[in-house]
């Protein structure tokens, strides 16, 4: 068998002769960026109807109760179930804020006012999940409602907590103090500028509900606990303000419908936005989204890798509310992988080389069960593979002493892998500077050159996921192995020319394929190559 570094060679030779009548890459092209917008000038809340004691507190602070049908990470499928939280008034029409992921997804929401022993039909004008806020109109009007605090917040500030937490009917108030005024807002829930910590207690069912001074001015919006630490966030009231103007409108805001949070595997093979319920009506409604799914990928970033929804949010605020924007789901009951577009082209089953050529190799083998995230020695590039490939080379791409990019090369035998044909494994590698001087096809040409006088060529197809296109060639029995090697190069839809992907992958058996599946819906470039 040729190896796979005397392929990359002779690789380098060809297009470094075919870059010779090259002309000049394209200037990738930026990403828009786009701003909230800026909130109409609204007066500060006055009257006699404004509360304005903490004894008054009570009177606009509310209970909600979210009924619909969930999916939960950890007990699954929920159906006609009801959930339960807090919010509080700051209109006396009705208008009232709570949290994203105590409403959003409800079939009906029902609120109680002030602890009133008869609940009122209410519904959503807005809602956003990277700020993890609602906003929602109650029926009825001249209610109580809460003003803006408006002075600085600083840790030592006095605050007191209100809400029905649990799901008790029963009003509850916390007393505190502000500990941190700007504390770190990047969460598995949300991805915000920053958040206020504070000591005044809540727990479950205080979500949404208001974070006040001692005179009742919404310091903030109360959303997250930590029991163990005895440490509880809340959103700030200023930084929200802006955004609670736009949802009050009937507009979303840097929202694409979803109730859901990070989540990651403890091996990092798998990540990304657990949905737990769909708004319907929104882009991810329309493109096919249901609860339940994994978002994995954005515009072909791989999401959720430190465990927090900041690419998610970021991706969302470089684009406008109806740009399309590609996605990857994972249908997790069913194991489905699909792809398609918010605003564009609705989700479909994405294709899958077990599920095309399997039966094509000498055997069925095993399936691996268990994968591990690994990164090349640079942290530029990682992908997933199974753990019995134990042996893995993450050394930079490297021709004639010159580094060209990054590449991971994966096996269970490193050695059997590179130099004979009957050891599955794998070839990832990620370059720049080949992206400068040829095409996904030149490098396939390059690479036919150095494996079809060993292996029978069955034929060259088009790849495409959600962000990247490309082709593969696909050979069988090389030097009679019995074997299948697939052979794939590819570039992102946009920015064509930062980088060429190429994966060689061999396969021994029916299963490997799935492990090809597994490196496809997990590689990423998360840093500049080397």
């Amino acid at each position: 068998m040729m190896s796979l570094k005397r392929a990359t060679i002779l690789l380098i030779v060809a297009l470094v002769l075919a870059a010779c009548s090259g002309s000049s890459p394209s200037t990738p092209t930026a990403v828009p960026t786009t701003q909230a917008p800026a909130p109409e000038s609204t007066p500060t809340p006055q009257g006699p109807q404004a509360v304005s004691q903490i004894e008054d507190l009570k009177k606009a602070t509310i209970q909600i109760e979210a009924q619909g049908t969930f999916v939960d990470p950890e007990v699954g499928l929920m159906l006609n179930v009801a959930g339960r939280g807090s919010g509080f008034i700051i209109d006396p029409s009705g208008i009232a804020v709570t949290n994203n992921h105590v409403v959003t997804g409800a079939a009906l929401i029902k609120v109680w006012v002030g602890g009133e022993t008869e609940p009122r039909n209410a519904r959503i004008l807005g809602v956003s999940e990277c700020w993890d806020l609602a906003v929602i109109d109650i029926e009825g009007d001249g209610f109580p409602y809460l003003a803006l605090h408006e002075g600085e917040i600083n840790p030592g500030l006095e605050v007191y907590a209100a809400g029905f937490p649990l799901g008790d009917p029963e009003y509850t108030l916390t007393k505190g103090i502000v500990s941190k005024a700007k504390a770190n807002g990047k969460t598995s829930w949300a991805s915000i500028p920053a958040v206020i910590e504070h000591d005044a207690r809540i727990r479950g069912g205080n979500s949404g509900g208001p974070l006040v001074d001692n005179q009742a001015r919404v310091v903030g919006i109360n959303y997250a606990g930590n029991n163990v630490y005895d440490m509880n966030f809340a959103i700030r009231a200023q930084d929200a303000m802006t955004v609670i103007e736009t949802l009050r409108k009937g507009q979303d805001f840097e929202s694409i419908g979803v109730n859901g949070q990070a989540v990651m595997s403890e091996d990092g093979s798998l990540s990304g936005i657990w949905v737990a319920s769909v708004k319907s009506g929104s882009p991810a409604g329309k493109a096919g989204v249901q609860g339940g799914d994994i978002i994995t990928r954005m515009e072909g970033l791989v999401l959720a890798t430190d465990g927090t929804m900041s690419d998610y949010c970021d991706i969302l605020r470089t684009r406008s509310s109806d740009s399309p924007i590609a996605i990857e789901v994972l249908r997790f009951d069913t194991q489905e992988v699909l792809s398609g577009e918010l605003n564009g082209k609705p989700l479909e089953a994405k294709f899958s080389f077990a599920q095309e050529l399997g039966g094509e190799t000498s055997d069925t083998g095993s399936a691996a069960t268990d994968y591990i995230l690994v990164q090349d020695n640079s942290g530029a590039i990682q992908v997933a593979i199974p753990s019995a490939w134990s042996e893995v080379d993450g050394s930079p791409w490297v021709v004639d002493d010159e580094v060209i990019g990054a590449s991971i090369t994966a096996a269970a035998n490193l050695n059997n892998f590179v130099n004979y044909w009957d050891e599955p494994g794998i070839f990832f590698a990620v370059s720049d500077r080949v992206a400068q001087l040829a095409g996904y096809i030149q490098l396939l040409d390059a690479y036919r050159d150095s494996y079809r006088n060993e292996c029978k060529l069955q034929g060259r197809y088009d790849y495409e996921d959600s962000a990247f296109e490309g082709a593969y060639d696909y050979y069988i029995n090389c030097s009679g192995a019995g074997n299948a090697l697939i052979v794939l190069t590819a570039r992102p839809k946009q920015n064509k020319t930062a980088f060429l992907v190429t994966f060689i992958f061999n396969a021994m058996s029916d299963n490997d394929w799935i492990a090809l599946d597994q490196a496809l819906n997990t590689f990423d470039v998360v840093r500049a190559l080397p």
